[in-house]
């Protein structure tokens, strides 16, 4: 488990941006108080409308979610290549996060969480794994979701923050669009429904 002091102070100073932009006197999205405590890596999408409808495509590694936001959302199919920006890194908490940002805050709509699970490097295990594809801007990655399964590519490109997320050829290639799937894998609700700020472990 992480948790020395050390491994605190660099947590926390990853999620400077993310503080910056949030009021939390208003807003019940989580802080950044805690690091992770299980072995495999998770990560979670959240189909996320704000000012525009996308889905915030986040891993886990270094103690906080490296974060993309997909404006399509992902896809099952390799010839789909969807734009991913890169955003500011969030808490691990923010895993559970589903329910309404207020108006006047960054990101102010609707979240829920449309998929989750762990995942693992294609390269190998472990977290070093996944930092070596960062840094390289080619990162293979292999999802054990409730709706993504299967290997993924995300590959940076020239402009910046701009990357591809790309489904890999495996067994779970689909011309299927996944994202009509549209219920929360938390709470079985869907954006159109009235959600409820809250966040918690579940």
């Amino acid at each position: 488990m992480l948790g020395n002091e050390s491994t605190v102070l660099m947590v926390a100073d990853k999620l400077t941006t993310y503080r910056k932009k949030r009021k939390f006197s208003t807003t019940r999205e989580p802080r950044g108080a805690r690091m992770r405590s299980r072995k495999q890596l998770i990560f979670v999408i959240q189909k996320h409308r704000a000012s525009h409808l996308h889905y915030d495509f986040r891993l886990e590694a270094e103690g906080v979610l490296k974060s993309w936001a997909v404006p399509k959302g992902p896809s099952l199919d390799p010839r789909q290549k969807r734009l991913a920006v890169r955003v500011e890194d969030h808490p691990y908490e923010y895993k559970n996060f589903e329910g309404t940002i207020p108006r006047g805050n960054y990101g102010a709509g609707e979240v829920i969480v449309w998929d989750r699970g762990t995942y693992r490097s294609a390269d190998g295990d472990g977290e070093e794994a996944v930092l070596k594809g960062l840094r390289k801007g080619a990162l293979g990655i292999v999802l054990r979701g409730n709706k993504l399964k299967g290997g993924f590519s995300l590959v940076r490109l020239k402009r910046p923050r701009q990357w591809l997320l790309i489904k890999k050829n495996d067994t779970y290639v689909s011309t299927r669009d996944i994202t009509r799937d549209d219920r929360s894998v938390k709470s079985g609700k869907r954006l159109t429904d009235s959600v409820q700020s809250h966040w918690r472990d579940g």
